[in-house]
């Protein structure tokens, strides 16, 4: 398989997944706005909210794949692997708006409480909404998981925390939700109380998100453990004396590199490509057959 039937295939499979995931999300932020509004659970209208997000999060990872897919041209000499990572970014940039309108919910819902306001105990049928939200979202993170690894994609690997998310947010709504309905007037403070946990969980999922797609695409270089993988897989090509200045990136899911190698002056040319293309093959080994490397040849004295 070549490499443009390789990127569709993987981008193929990067809609797949996401269509799944967009139908299920289409369910679920539906039946918990109704489970919410009907069950009067403040903590369910903001699940249902998380859930919506996870929805436009699908719509952005479908639209990204449909230009990742396509291969290196003439206006993207290097690929469009930075439509993935900006569509990382913003899949990251959502969950920090599902987290503030998630608090500022629930910290409104407090404030009435410590007023002296009564907080409307949520019917079962909110209850019944968060476990399906629960049993659904968990099924659907671990099999965007799966996809994403399998495929390498930063984006439906973050896709994938983001039906994690909403699992766990799910988990607070149904504890807190079930000690309102079971404990009493005074416990019904647990549904708000559920909610600011549940944000705090997604602000950290967000900002990890966050800083791994902004590294990517400020050109921010790779760590120095895969800098030594890399300098130990050259130092083994036979005909390469010495080598220096690294320079390397991340786009999408693939690398972009370039690597100054030094060979005996005496060589002929064809001799020094020769070792050349060695080197370019053993790294595609190592970090993957898409990777763009440059080799600079010096002579060695």
């Amino acid at each position: 398989m070549g490499k443009a039937e390789e990127s569709k295939d993987r981008a193929n499979k990067g809609v797949k997944v996401t269509y799944n995931g967009l139908i299920v999300n289409i369910f679920l932020t539906v039946f918990k706005l109704i489970a919410g509004i009907i069950g009067q659970s403040a903590a369910m209208v903001a699940d249902a909210a998380h859930s919506f997000s996870d929805l436009a999060s699908d719509v952005v990872v479908i639209l990204c794949f449909s230009y990742i897919k396509n291969p290196v041209d003439e206006t993207h000499n290097y690929g469009h692997g930075k439509i993935e990572t900006l569509s990382t970014a913003i899949v990251g940039s959502m969950l920090l708006v599902v987290v503030f309108f998630i608090a500022s919910s629930s910290v409104e819902e407090l404030l009435c409480f410590f007023r002296g306001d009564i907080i409307p105990r949520p019917a079962p049928i909110a209850l019944i909404a968060a476990i399906l939200s629960i049993t659904s979202k968990e099924l659907l993170y671990r099999y965007t998981l799966k996809v994403g690894k399998e495929i390498e994609s930063p984006l439906i690997i973050a896709n994938a925390w983001h039906h994690r998310s909403d699992a766990l947010s799910s988990i607070g709504t149904m504890i807190g939700i079930g000690g309102a309905i079971f404990l009493g007037e005074k416990w019904r403070i647990l549904d708000p109380l559920a909610a600011i946990f549940v944000s705090v969980l997604i602000l950290k999922v967000a900002i990890d998100i966050l800083k791994d797609s902004v590294s990517e695409l400020i050109e921010t270089s790779v760590d120095d453990k895969l800098k030594n993988e890399i300098f130990d897989t050259v130092s083994k090509v036979k005909g390469v004396k010495d080598y220096h200045t690294l320079r390397i990136r991340r786009i999408g899911n693939y690398y972009s590199m370039s690597l100054h190698i030094l060979v005996d002056k005496s060589m002929t040319v064809k001799d020094a490509h020769d070792i050349s293309y060695n080197v370019e093959e053993e790294i595609r080994k190592l970090l993957g057959p898409e990777t763009i490397v440059t080799i600079h040849l010096e002579p060695y004295d």
